[in-house]
């Protein structure tokens, strides 16, 4: 978790962010880098200039004097939905931006750090509290290029591999799934959100009292192999077991396994950021939606945790631990040991709730175009928490609410049980 404002730290914390960005796109050519698969995913090459563009225009333009934009054309490019930065190239057309060139953006990222090294002083003394958003915002977007460009990877017949598979991370054979295991959780009147000195975003705010009846929340996500007995039980074939537009959304879309499953002569098969790969029966399911995380807790007589229960189980769990992002490489989940009552909290895979993304009791929007970050998409999607594989480390907390549309699963998605008591 980003802390320290001083001008050194943020120097820091700078070079760390920015230079794993370009290691994750080191392996890609151009066209790799260009590429959009759908108008939810964006371009390697996008997500690059987007967060580039983030920095020159809340910090260098904004707050430093004399600043003389890259390039007066691409703010129109790379402007994602600030209304109040004007008009934007429209999103699901970023995959016909051959220009400006892969190489292009990376010296447009250069020369924009170079501008924020030499005015570190002034920005630590001006705004430090913006630029720490920009910092997590890009790690943000670390993340998207990772999910952006697995889709993208998934849609060639050849399966191409981004990094090389691990040759030493086997996968565990299927195997009957074990009875679920629980956890007692708090009961009674707490605090929910975000409190302390570390940094936030305006969503986690305001901290407010919510009262808990007992329940509790499974040990660990639900994995492959149990989302394999689903399939077998025909769970995504029983109307039953589904809300109303999650079946329309099976029957209209032929869902019949998660994202990037198929079968193969020998057993079920994934694709991977190192290619096609044999499913591991004991790692979390991942890239199911909310509506076949709904099915499947229906199916397994529980139900999905709110984010209040979510949150409340995780206090004193370790936000930095678990399976999250490094460095670059092929990022997957993976089987952990159960070494707390709770495992995997964090990282490995988003856990859907069953909340709606809605704002908190007295929650307002900053003034100015980043009051647009979060609160004017609380309508119509449902809150994950936890991180996952991709997420950089130290970027999550237990406060921390992801939110996604119902029958998006191209992120690394995943479900935790909650029952009540």
């Amino acid at each position: 978790m980003i802390r320290e404002t001083g001008a050194d730290a943020l120097s820091v914390q700078l070079e760390a962010v920015r230079t794993l960005s370009l290691d994750l796109v080191e392996p890609l050519s151009d066209a790799d880098a260009t590429a959009q698969s759908m108008p939810d995913a964006s371009p390697a090459k996008w997500h690059l200039a987007h967060t580039t563009w983030f920095f020159e225009t809340f910090i260098l333009r904004d707050h430093v004097p004399n600043y003389t934009l890259h390039d007066d054309r691409w703010p129109f490019l790379f402007n994602s939905y600030y209304e109040a930065e004007g008009q934007r190239h429209a999103r699901p057309n970023r995959g016909l931006l051959t220009r400006p060139t892969l190489t292009e953006v990376i010296d447009y990222r250069r020369r924009v750090d170079d501008a924020l090294r030499a005015a570190m002083p002034l920005i630590a003394e001006r705004c430090p509290d913006l630029f720490t958003l920009g910092l997590n915002h890009e790690q943000q977007h670390q993340e998207l290029l990772l999910t952006d460009l697995k889709h993208l990877m998934s849609c060639n017949p050849l399966g191409p591999a981004v990094w090389p598979f691990d040759r030493s991370e086997k996968p565990h054979p299927a195997a009957p799934s074990p009875s679920q295991n629980w956890n007692d959780s708090p009961v009674g009147l707490m605090e929910i959100g975000h409190h302390g000195d570390g940094f936030s975003f305006d969503n986690e705010q305001p901290r407010h009292r919510h009262f808990f009846q007992p329940y509790a929340l499974a040990t660990k996500p639900i994995t492959n192999g149990e989302w394999i007995a689903f399939i077998e039980a025909k769970g995504y074939a029983t109307a039953s077991l589904w809300l109303s537009d999650g079946w329309a959304w099976v029957n209209g879309n032929a869902i019949d396994a998660p994202l990037y499953w198929r079968q193969s002569p020998h057993g079920w098969e994934q694709f991977t950021l190192a290619g096609w790969q044999d499913v591991d029966a004991a790692a979390p399911v991942t890239h199911i939606s909310f509506f076949e995380a709904d099915a499947y807790a229906s199916w397994a007589g529980a139900r999905l945790p709110t984010e209040q229960e979510w949150e409340a189980a995780a206090v004193g769990y370790d936000e930095s631990d678990g399976v999250q992002l490094d460095a670059a490489g092929p990022v997957a989940p993976r089987c952990e040991p159960a070494e707390s009552p709770l495992s995997s909290l964090f990282g490995n895979v988003w856990e859907w709730t069953g909340s709606a993304y809605r704002p908190y009791p007295g929650f307002r929007t900053a003034p100015g175009a980043v009051g647009e970050y979060n609160g004017k998409f609380m309508s119509g999607q449902f809150v994950l928490k936890g991180g996952s594989c991709a997420t950089p480390r130290g970027h999550v907390r237990a406060s921390y609410r992801n939110f996604f549309y119902p029958h998006q699963r191209w992120q690394f998605t995943g479900l935790r049980l909650a029952k009540d008591l």
